[in-house]
């Protein structure tokens, strides 16, 4: 694998994991009524990233158990990010000094 793909791979896995990130904050925002979703720009926003991360995060929460009402389903899948990521990064290296 070149090295250009390899950092275009973990570009795209740092870009998500900002995008899941900003995805949680703006839940929490959502919950704690500090944004107003009757916005036009905060609900186009809202659902831009929920379309952006609902593909990955509901495979996962399908599959967890309900923990009281909290959704961890963003936190296993930045564990499972984290992991692609140093898995494609140690393969390169691997493979570039093997």
């Amino acid at each position: 694998m070149s090295y250009a793909m390899v950092k275009l791979l973990l570009t795209i896995i740092d870009i998500y994991w900002w995008i899941l990130l900003a995805t949680v904050v703006i839940s929490w925002l959502i919950a704690f009524d500090v944004i107003n979703m009757r916005s036009n720009a905060a609900y186009s926003i809202w659902r831009w990233l929920n379309a952006m991360t609902e593909p990955l995060l509901g495979p996962i929460r399908s599959v967890l158990p309900s923990v009281g009402g909290l959704d961890i389903s963003p936190l296993i899948l930045l564990l499972i990010m984290q992991f692609v990521r140093d898995l494609i990064a140690s393969s390169a290296n691997a493979y570039a000094f093997g």
